[in-house]
């Protein structure tokens, strides 16, 4: 499937600090960045937290019903955190 956009959402990290964070589908891979105000930049995170996935899958969920995504898309996004995250019950 093409790259329909980039989903971003907010967030609040352990410490306190709002973040941006921003998820784009590239191939078969989604790539994770984030940056914690408007005009700094953004920078990739090699290993998502499972709250940032969790809020991707949302996302797509969301998406699918705007016929953005199809719902393969879902099934493939939670197959994936089912590898990365397989005590999450996703």
């Amino acid at each position: 499937m093409a790259i329909k956009s980039e989903i971003s959402w907010k967030r609040v990290t352990e410490d306190g600090e709002k973040i941006q964070v921003n998820a784009q589908h590239v191939g078969r891979q989604w790539v994770f960045s984030h940056r914690g105000k408007r005009f700094d930049t953004w920078e990739k995170v090699p290993e998502p937290p499972l709250e940032d996935w969790l809020e991707l899958l949302d996302a797509v969920q969301r998406l699918i019903n705007r016929r953005r995504y199809q719902p393969d898309d879902e099934e493939k996004l939670r197959q994936i955190i089912r590898e990365r995250f397989p005590d999450a019950g996703v």
